[in-house]
C-alpha cells in the first residue's frame, strides 16, 4: 500500500511539473535591456548558436550536402542579401520563446511559408545535446532546415537585416504583433513561436560577428554582431557627450 502511494505521488508531482512548464514556465515573458545599442545587432531569440555560416552571392556552402544553398532556399522569398553571414539559433523548449527585433528600423516585408508537413527538428541524442547538455550541434542543411513552416522578417534600418523563424514539427502556429511598414526598436518583442524552434539571422558582411558556435544566447539581449556607424552618427553622439 505504502509502495502505491509512493508511485501515486511520484506521477503526481511529474504531472503537475510538465503542467507547469507547459502552460505557465514555456510562456514566460521577461523584463530584457540590450547589452548594447549603437552600432549592434543582437539576438532575435533565446538559444544556442548551432552555426555561423558566410554567404557569398546569395549561396552559403554545405559541406554536410556537398553542395551551395541558394538564400532563397531558407527564406523562402526573394531576396537581395549578397555577401553576408547567416547565423542560427536552436530555441530548445527550455529558452524563452518569444523573438525580438536585432536591430532599430522599418518592417520592410514579411513573408509567411506554409509547410505541407513540418520534420522533426532533431532527433532523440540531438535533443539531449541541445536542450540539457547544451553541446553545439551543426543542424545547417537538414531536411527540415528547407521544408518546414517558416515567417521570414525583413528589417530595414542603419543595416538591412532578414530574420527567418523556422517551426518544428510540433508547433502550432507562429504568432507575429507588427505588420509591414511598422516601425520596431531593437529589443522590442515581434513575435512568439511555439515550442523547439529555430530562428536564422542574415547580417551584412561588413558586420564583426561577435559570438561562436555553441554558444547560449538570449533575445533582446545578447550582443550577436557590431557594425560601423557612418561619420554623421558618430558626430552627433560626440556632440551630445561633450554637452553631457
Amino acid at each position: 500500500m505504502t509502495f502505491l502511494i509512493l508511485i501515486a505521488s511520484v506521477i503526481s508531482i511529474v504531472f503537475v511539473i510538465q503542467v507547469y512548464l507547459r502552460k505557465v514556465w514555456f510562456y514566460r515573458d521577461p523584463q530584457r535591456t540590450p547589452e548594447a545599442t549603437d552600432g549592434a545587432i543582437i539576438a532575435p531569440a533565446d538559444g544556442q548558436v548551432i552555426y555561423i555560416k558566410e554567404v557569398n552571392s546569395d549561396n552559403i556552402v554545405c559541406n554536410k550536402l556537398g553542395q551551395n544553398i541558394p538564400v532563397e532556399e531558407i527564406s523562402k522569398s526573394k531576396t537581395q542579401i549578397g555577401d553576408g553571414f547567416l547565423i542560427g539559433i536552436y530555441m530548445s523548449p527550455l529558452d524563452v520563446h518569444f523573438n525580438y527585433a536585432p536591430i532599430s528600423g522599418t518592417i520592410e516585408s514579411m513573408k509567411h511559408t506554409q509547410a505541407k508537413k513540418n520534420l522533426p527538428m532533431v532527433d532523440l541524442w540531438e535533443y539531449i545535446r541541445l536542450t540539457f547538455l547544451r553541446r553545439a550541434v551543426d543542424l545547417f542543411g537538414n531536411r527540415y532546415h528547407l521544408e518546414n513552416e517558416r515567417n521570414t522578417i525583413f528589417i530595414k534600418g542603419k543595416i538591412n537585416i532578414a530574420m527567418v523563424e523556422i517551426a518544428d514539427k510540433f508547433v502550432n502556429k507562429i504568432s507575429t504583433y507588427v505588420k509591414e511598414g511598422a516601425d520596431v526598436n531593437i529589443g522590442q518583442k515581434l513575435s512568439f513561436i511555439e515550442r523547439g524552434s529555430q530562428v536564422d539571422l542574415f547580417i551584412p558582411k561588413d558586420a564583426k560577428v561577435e559570438v561562436e558556435m555553441g554558444q547560449q544566447v538570449y533575445g533582446a539581449q545578447t550582443v550577436l554582431a557590431t557594425y560601423e556607424q557612418s561619420g554623421d552618427e558618430k558626430s552627433e553622439k560626440e556632440k551630445i557627450a561633450s554637452v553631457e
